[in-house]
């Protein structure tokens, strides 16, 4: 669930001009579906119980739009070539890594969220989903808790001080909300095991009171992403950080039609001349050296 914040140049969300205006909309969309989370998880505490399961389930499939699109937007960076993350390790575990676990973390409680609503509203006759459900709900916050730390770890050495404040910014409320939500999630499955209940009554107070905080952590990550895409632009992209070497240097280097320099140095090492073999004439033997000499 985490939005990846990265302030990578080669960053890419769209066509042309047409980038600024989709990256904002993706967080835009972030900070929207956090407030209907929010809003989602207070309704809980009401007597009407299932509609709040909407809102959640609503919430969670933006989230799951938003780490897709984002998850696009890093592969379209690099032409979709897979391989070249084989150079570039923060590409593979930060860039690549990090969307494919929120993805998976994002569907996991969606589908938990949605099996429960059914049996709510499907009556008592699916209970043999009420166990996935509890355990889907503690597996998606792991993943999302994962994908946070992953996306904490990025490392930027050229960068300007004040856009590594600002990913700061947006790291600590989003691994905070990840934590929130795993704890409340582990403490709710020990809970439900100790009684018995069925469809909505599963999702305790402690389950609903750690999703409040955690979905207001993800709402303040949120808000502090949108100023960060914000301030970013403001920028004119002089402040941003520059990988040397990575995957994104090799795959201008090959639209430019030049080859890296470990790629020559291996065709250099793969193709050297060979030595050159000089034939000399076989040597004349003394006898017929004498013979000449006599005759002449």
């Amino acid at each position: 669930m985490v939005k990846l914040a990265s302030a990578r140049d080669f960053r890419t969300y769209g066509p042309g001009l047409t980038k600024n205006r989709y990256e904002y909309i993706n967080a835009g969309l972030y900070l929207i579906a956090s407030v209907v989370l929010v809003s989602g998880f207070a309704a809980q505490l009401s007597s009407q119980a299932r509609w709040p399961l909407l809102l959640i389930v609503t919430a969670l499939a933006i989230f799951l739009l938003v780490n897709l699109h984002d998850l696009m937007a890093h592969l379209a960076g690099i032409d979709f070539r897979l391989p070249l993350m084989a150079f570039d390790l923060q590409l593979a575990f930060v860039e690549f890594a990090v969307p494919l676990l929120q993805i998976l973390g994002t569907l996991l409680p969606f589908l938990a969220v949605l099996f429960l609503f059914i049996q709510e509203e499907k009556g008592h006759g699916y209970f043999k989903l009420e166990k996935h459900a509890l355990n889907m709900l503690v597996a998606g916050p792991v993943l999302w808790l994962i994908g946070s730390i992953h996306n904490s770890c990025q490392i930027y050495e050229r960068a300007d001080g004040h856009v590594q404040i600002l990913q700061q910014c947006v790291y600590i409320p989003l691994l905070l909300g990840s934590l929130s939500f795993m704890l409340g999630a582990i403490l709710n499955y020990h809970e439900q095991s100790r009684e018995i209940h069925h469809g909505i009554h599963l999702l305790g107070r402690t389950w609903i009171w750690l999703g409040i905080f955690g979905s207001t952590m993800f709402l303040v990550g949120g808000l502090t992403n949108l100023i960060k895409v914000f301030k970013m632009q403001q920028m004119n992209g002089m402040r941003l950080e520059k990988l040397r070497g990575g995957a994104h240097e090799r795959l201008v280097s090959a639209r430019e039609g030049q080859v890296p320099l470990i790629m020559e140095h291996q065709k250099m090492i793969t193709h050297q001349p060979q030595e050159t073999k000089v034939t000399l004439p076989p040597p004349t033997p003394y006898k017929d050296v004498l013979i000449g000499q006599t005759k002449s």
